[in-house]
């Protein structure tokens, strides 16, 4: 077989397309194996104690059981798949909730109601065992502007919180605190409150954060204020023992001038890249957002088309960095109007229909979300807590049986490739199809046994990598 290139020549082409392909994979590594949690509980400082997530969660199950005592009833507003076949009459619903129960996982799969009693289930089974997945002690818009004097005791007693937390195993498994803003008029006072809060902290647990602990940095708009947070991480550090890069962060899109800045760039790559590798995540600001587009209160909605637009440009950017994204929170509370034991009969209906009309939005609002990507949100009332889970579960759920198929076939079509000696470049597509069954694993709403359906083993789900998966079945191969 004849050929025209010297082997010379192609090697040094190949040899230098290869350093601009490693560099270009150190930028965009892919997205991440790790744990995401589906919201982050956003509250003020103020009100922080040692077991919040817990009482969350004790008043989130409290709202679903009070306004849906069973699965039809929540079916029925949120207008689930089949929710138009089930009964209307207790009785009847009582005897097919028993007839559901008393059914295996697998029988359930064939009957018209097994959607909505599973999404049900897995919700009080989740406000019961981890309500809140991810919290911020929120010393910002949550909190406010207060005298320095009452920010800097918050901040001490919300440390000893946090580290009474961590003895009683009461924290959420993702936390962290959200500081004021590095603009000029504010960056002295987030400064010190990040001082006071995770030197208190350290003193008060010996030199330990909690797991997956963060820093959110609000309001950014220059690469400067990341920058600013790194240096100061450093000396953090530094002055309390911890090992470099212990500290993590997280930003805030916001403001229109991180979407397009004055040169008409998009700046949030080079936002994140001045974090130096210390921020893992970016969070959508609905209502900042919004203002800062000109929207009126009264149409501040994450449905707003600003947001989408804002939602776009920041998974354009930061796609495949392996930057975890969070889209915004729905302000209006389920929260019925009249409160009191001795309610009449048009109070308790008309806090009903409060109630289910704040349901339905912001099961609409979680559920657009993750359609278009935003695998986590901002809930900032235990009584949202129901719906989050409700459109995560609905969607993981209704989704789950095409996503069998396709990472099945992937597989296969991976392990056919491994056998014949072929180049399988797909790992990061494959990777994707995995993210949705790991994402769906982290939040209850399937078992490791659902995900073996498609094929791959527990210990390869375990990996939580597709390229690992690859590399051990070629192993098997070559053994």
């Amino acid at each position: 077989m004849k050929l025209s290139l010297p082997e010379s020549d192609k090697a040094a082409l190949l040899d230098q397309l290869g350093v601009a392909n490693l560099q270009f994979q150190q930028i965009y590594p892919g997205d991440k194996p790790d744990r995401q949690p589906v919201h982050t509980v956003y509250g003020g400082a103020n009100l922080f104690k040692a077991d919040t997530c817990v009482r969350m969660g004790d008043i989130a199950l409290n709202n679903l059981q009070t306004y849906a005592p069973n699965f039809v009833e929540m079916a029925r507003v949120l207008q689930l798949k089949n929710h138009e076949h089930l009964p209307t009459l207790a009785a009847d619903v009582a005897d097919l909730t028993a007839r559901l129960d008393a059914m295996t996982p697998a029988e359930r799969k064939h009957e018209p109601a097994w959607l909505a009693y599973s999404v049900y289930n897995k919700i009080v089974q989740k406000l019961k065992r981890e309500a809140v997945e991810d919290f911020r002690v929120d010393f910002e818009d949550g909190f406010g502007n207060r005298p320095d004097a009452e920010e800097d005791e918050t901040a001490v007693r919300a440390a000893q919180e946090v580290a009474k937390g961590m003895a009683q195993g009461t924290l959420s498994p993702f936390i962290g605190i959200r500081i004021k803003p590095f603009t000029e008029d504010m960056k002295a006072r987030g400064v010190r409150t990040l001082d006071i809060f995770l030197t208190t902290l350290l003193a008060e647990t010996g030199g330990k954060l909690p797991d997956n602990f963060v820093v959110m940095l609000p309001k950014v708009t220059i690469p400067e204020q990341m920058t600013t947070m790194v240096r100061l991480f450093e000396l953090l550090e530094k002055a309390n023992g911890l090992a470099p890069g212990t500290l993590k962060m997280e930003t805030m899109v916001e403001a229109t001038q991180i979407i397009m800045d004055e040169e008409g760039r998009n700046p949030l790559m080079r936002i994140i890249r001045a974090s130096e590798g210390r921020c893992i995540a970016a969070h959508f600001g609905t209502y900042d957002y919004t203002a800062s587009c000109g929207i009126t209160a009264k149409y501040q909605t994450m449905g707003h088309p600003v947001c989408d637009f804002a939602h776009h440009m920041t998974k354009v950017a930061l796609g495949g960095t392996g930057i975890f994204l969070s889209d915004g929170a729905t302000n209006v509370m389920p929260i019925g109007p009249h409160r009191g034991d001795n309610l009449t009969f048009a109070q308790l209906r008309e806090n009903q229909e409060s109630v289910h009309n704040a349901w339905r939005q912001a099961f609409h609002h979680s559920t657009h979300s993750l359609i278009n990507g935003m695998y986590q949100g901002w809930d900032l009332n235990p009584a949202q807590l129901p719906m989050r889970y409700a459109a995560t579960y609905n969607f993981f759920l209704s989704s789950y049986d095409d996503a069998v198929l396709r990472l099945k076939t992937f597989v296969e079509r991976a392990a056919i490739s491994t056998l014949t000696g072929d180049i399988f470049d797909d790992a990061a597509t494959g990777q994707g199809l995995l993210n949705f069954f790991l994402k769906a694993l982290n939040c209850g709403a399937i078992s490791e046994e659902e995900i073996e359906a498609t094929g791959l083993t527990r210990d390869e789900i375990n990996t939580r990598s597709f390229f690992r998966i690859l590399e051990g079945r070629r192993k098997q191969v070559v053994a």
